[in-house]
């Protein structure tokens, strides 16, 4: 692939997040067809232009935690972004339940979408 092909796949597995769900960083990169590539996907996004309108606040680390310190401004913004979704915050982290494509998930295995 090339790196337009890279990134392209990158940020349509990141616009394809469903609204109200969250995806980690790895599995972006895994729906992207770049299995274990999560830094890439973060190198990506930090890099993304303003003008692409990536849904970025619903990429997150693999432990449910957001990248960014706690205290610091785009923390607060993705917080405030994702609980405009619906998207919980429970003890810093965004429980399992929101995270789309999880393959872990037997309960979204079994009985479909949350």
């Amino acid at each position: 692939m090339t790196s337009d092909e890279i990134q392209r796949a990158v940020f349509q597995a990141i616009r394809a997040i469903p609204r109200g769900q969250v995806a980690a960083y790895g599995d972006v990169a895994h729906r992207a067809g770049l299995p274990g590539r999560a830094r890439l996907v973060g190198r990506l996004l930090r890099e993304s232009p303003r003008s692409a309108r990536l849904p970025w606040h619903r990429v997150l680390r693999a432990d449910g935690r957001l990248a960014f310190p706690v205290d610091s401004e785009p923390y607060a913004e993705q917080a405030r972004k994702l609980a405009a979704e619906g998207v919980a915050l429970v003890g810093g982290k965004v429980p399992v339940r929101f995270f789309a494509w999880r393959e872990d998930d037997i309960d979204a295995a079994l009985w479909g979408p949350r």
